[in-house]
Formats: structure tokens, sequence, C-alpha cells
């Protein structure tokens, strides 16, 4: 009779550096794009090139969606009937252009409380731990 093999250990997990700025900076991209996808649709319709520039601008390069981080989210937002899409036709190329539903107006007005009051929090906790002094000058982001 013949023993049953034991199954090889599971590869670890890959360690996460919590002390590294990159990996903090990287949670919070990840969080805020959604975010930020609201915000500048909330100005108007847009294709999804103009909205991950547009994102780019308003955060000052804090927040950068790449195409594969913002389609998903727009087809997420679609799903849920945050935004519509409309097809046209702009120089002669075909392209999805996505608007805000009301939907989608009153979940940009809820997360933009729920990030205000995170900031709130986030400012009293930097004036509490002297975080103020410890950012590097002229730069909003890294």
């Amino acid at each position: 009779m013949n023993a049953p093999r034991p199954s090889p250990a599971p590869a670890p997990a890959p360690r996460v550096d919590y002390a590294s700025r990159d990996y903090w900076a990287g949670t919070i991209k990840m969080g805020l794009s959604k975010f930020f996808i609201l915000r500048v649709l909330h100005d108007g319709p847009m294709h999804g090139y103009d909205i991950a520039r547009t994102v780019e601008r308003t955060t000052g390069g804090c927040c950068s969606p790449t195409e594969g981080t913002i389609y998903p989210v727009l087809r997420e937002f679609e799903a849920g009937g945050f935004v519509t899409v409309t097809e046209e036709i702009v120089q002669g190329r075909q392209r999805r252009v996505y608007a805000l539903t009301e939907a989608g107006r009153a979940a940009f007005r809820v997360a933009l409380d729920a990030w205000m009051e995170v900031t709130a929090a986030l400012q009293d906790t930097g004036r509490a731990f002297g975080a103020a002094g410890r950012t590097t000058a002229g730069s909003r982001c890294r």
C-alpha cells in the first residue's frame, strides 16, 4: 500500500513593506482613483483618455490612473447605473463617452463627504504627531 505524499508547502505570501512610502502611496492612489473619476465626470462627459489625463491634472500627478485601472472602474460605474455611455465619432474614431447619472452625482457627494471626514482626521493626526514639518516642500505626492 502506498502512503499518500505530503502536499508541498504553499509559497510564502509576498512580504508587505509597511515602512515603504511607495506602499502607502499605492494604497492611497487605489482608494482615490474611483473618487477622482467621479470628480472629473462631475464637470461633464468625457472619453476614457480625457478622464485619465484630467484626473492626473486635477491631482497634480498624485493620482494618474492607467487604462488598466480606469476602464474596469468605468464598467463598474456603468453596471451600477452611476454613468451612462454613448458612442461618438471623434476625428474618424469611435469613442465611448462617459457621463454621470443623477445616481453618480449623488455618489460623488457621498464620497466627497466621506473623504473630507477622513482628511480632517488625518490633519488632526498630522498635527498631533508633528507630521506637517516632515512633508517634502513643494511636493504633493511622490
